[in-house]
C-alpha cells in the first residue's frame, strides 16, 4: 500500500464541510451578529493557548521576511513532498490563495470560505479565498486579492497585503499555489458575491484552531493508496486537504502552535 501526504482529488485547494450552519466560538463572520459587534472582546495582545504574541501582525511580517530570506521550512517540506506534481511548474498552472488574519470580535481570526454544495467539483469544501492566476494578473499577489474580492466582497481598503510565501505544488491538480499573507485592517460582515460559487464566508478564531481537541488526522483511501494529512474540526467544519496542510504549516511557522499529535483519525468523506 502506498502511503502519501499528497492531496486527494476531493481536496484540491480546500477541505470538507459538514454544513453551512455554524455556531460556537469558531463561528462564521455572519455569526458575529450573534456574538457581538466586530471589535468587541479581549484586547489585542492577550496571550492565547498556543503562545500568541502581543503583536500578531508583526509575527506575520516576520514570517514573510523569512520567506524572502531563504524560505519557510514547513512549506519547503511541502514542496519536497509534492515535487512530483504533474504540470505544477507550467506557467498556466499558477494559483494563489489569500491567508487573511485580523481581529474579529476582539479575537485574532482567519478568513475562510465554503464552496457551494451544487458545484461539480469540491462541492461544500472549505478553502482560503483564491484561485487560478488569469492572464491579466500581474503576479501571484494580484491573483490572490482579485479572487478574494470576487468571492467574498472584500475591497482594497479592508486589508493590507504583507507579502507572499514560497509557492507550494499541489500533487493531484498540478497547480503551483502561492500563499499570500494579509492583515484585515477593517473586519466586517462579508457575504458571498456569487452564491452559485460560494456558500458562505466565515472566520475561525486562531485560539480555536490551537485547541488540541480540534486537531485531527485525516485519512482517505483510494484503492491501494492512502492519503494522510492534518485537519481541524472547527465550527461544524472539517478543514483538511491542502487547506489543512497550509493552515497547520503557517500556524507552526508563526510559533502560534506546536507540532500536533492528534488522537483521532477521520475519513473526510464520512464527515
Amino acid at each position: 500500500m502506498r502511503e502519501s501526504g499528497a492531496l486527494e482529488a476531493e481536496a484540491g485547494l480546500a477541505g470538507a464541510a459538514r454544513g453551512a450552519d455554524a455556531s460556537g466560538p469558531a463561528g462564521p463572520v455572519e455569526g458575529a451578529r450573534a456574538g457581538g459587534p466586530l471589535g468587541e472582546g479581549a484586547p489585542l495582545g492577550e496571550a492565547g493557548p498556543g503562545g500568541l504574541s502581543g503583536d500578531p501582525r508583526e509575527d506575520l511580517r516576520r514570517l514573510v521576511a523569512r520567506a524572502s530570506d531563504g524560505g519557510v521550512p514547513r512549506l519547503a517540506r511541502m514542496r519536497r513532498d509534492y515535487t512530483g506534481s504533474r504540470g505544477a511548474r507550467d506557467e498556466g498552472s499558477q494559483a494563489s490563495v489569500l491567508i487573511l488574519f485580523g481581529m474579529v470580535g476582539g479575537e485574532l481570526s482567519v478568513l475562510l470560505t465554503q464552496r457551494a454544495a451544487t458545484l461539480r467539483t469540491h462541492a461544500g469544501q472549505v478553502a482560503f479565498p483564491g484561485g487560478r492566476q488569469d492572464p491579466g494578473d500581474d503576479d501571484a499577489v494580484a491573483a490572490a486579492v482579485r479572487e478574494a474580492e470576487e468571492e467574498t466582497g472584500l475591497v482594497p481598503g479592508d486589508y493590507t497585503v504583507l507579502g507572499a510565501l514560497d509557492p507550494v505544488p499541489v500533487a493531484v491538480s498540478g497547480y503551483l499555489v502561492t500563499p499570500v499573507i494579509g492583515w484585515w485592517d477593517s473586519p466586517r460582515v462579508l457575504d458571498p458575491v456569487d452564491a452559485a460559487e460560494t456558500a458562505r464566508v466565515f472566520t475561525v478564531p486562531v485560539s480555536e484552531l490551537l485547541r488540541p481537541e480540534v486537531r485531527v488526522r485525516t485519512e482517505l483511501r483510494r484503492g491501494t493508496s492512502v492519503f494522510k494529512g492534518p485537519g481541524f474540526e472547527v465550527s461544524e467544519t472539517l478543514v483538511w486537504g491542502f487547506t489543512g496542510f497550509l493552515l497547520e504549516a503557517v500556524l507552526e511557522e508563526l510559533g502560534w502552535a506546536g507540532p500536533a499529535a492528534p488522537e483521532r483519525t477521520i475519513n473526510p468523506l464520512d464527515y
